[in-house]
């Protein structure tokens, strides 16, 4: 009976998070931007999927998979991210670009996953547009990583619910497009390794542990607003690496 309850848990939240409906992505089918190829073109920023790859730690609670960058990258370098990459023209769409990124960057099995939803687009600084993908990793016992040591220096994972915790959290102001927003840091320790979770990769895992929990965060949460126009990107994922 010991893992019934669990596994009901788990399902009830698959369920659930089926059911959710991501807004329209404010960079994407502009009709405008469609009628002029080269403006389209000069306007359209590169698509990238990341994973959140949930599953059930050893005392029930929710926890997320994270890497942390080679520390040889040229961007980003030795920064914690969600396993994910650019589009490419070959995959079908969001969920495979993030599936493919994380068995080329940890060894995911694709078949471990079992996707449930994506969310809401984010933008990066760099104008890359993120897609979250939302997956349920079932049997962590059958996940054996492998690291591609070009990419990742570690791999780890944390409690989902620690970003709607106002717990281990740091924040700063900062001001930019004339707008003042906050930049949340997340710190972590495990087996005397610690771990920063900030920038573009606390949004995102803000945003999901919000729609997972069903509750805003503990803290005050003030994000940059892009004033910029609505984007034409491919569904087919067609941004260049």
């Amino acid at each position: 009976m010991d893992g019934e309850e669990p596994a009901k848990e788990i399902e009830a939240l698959i369920q659930r998070l089926r059911l959710h409906q991501p807004p329209p992505s404010p960079y994407a089918g502009d009709p405008s931007t469609a009628a002029t190829p080269k403006a389209g073109e000069l306007l359209k920023p590169r698509r990238a999927a990341v994973l959140i790859c949930l599953f059930r730690g050893s005392a029930g609670e929710l926890r997320v998979i994270l890497t942390k960058r080679s520390s040889s990258l040229s961007t980003h370098s030795g920064e914690v991210a969600l396993p994910g990459g650019k589009a490419d023209e070959g995959d079908a769409d969001d969920a495979a670009t993030a599936l493919r990124e994380a068995k080329e960057e940890i060894g995911m099995d694709p078949c471990l996953v079992t996707v449930v939803t994506s969310l809401e687009h984010f933008l990066s600084k760099h104008l890359l547009v993120v897609v979250p993908i939302v997956g349920i990793l079932s049997d962590i016992e059958g996940f054996k990583p492998v690291l591609n040591i070009d990419e990742v220096d570690d791999i780890f994972d944390v409690p989902l619910e620690m970003f709607v915790k106002d717990e281990n959290r740091r924040s700063e102001e900062r001001e930019r497009m004339g707008q003042v927003f906050t930049i949340q840091y997340f710190d972590y320790e495990k087996e005397n390794r610690k771990y920063v979770i900030w920038g573009l990769t606390a949004r995102i895992l803000i945003h999901a542990a919000s729609i997972v929990y069903q509750r805003p965060p503990d803290f005050v949460e003030r994000r940059l607003q892009f004033n910029l126009p609505k984007y034409s990107i491919s569904s087919s994922g067609s941004a260049t690496s």
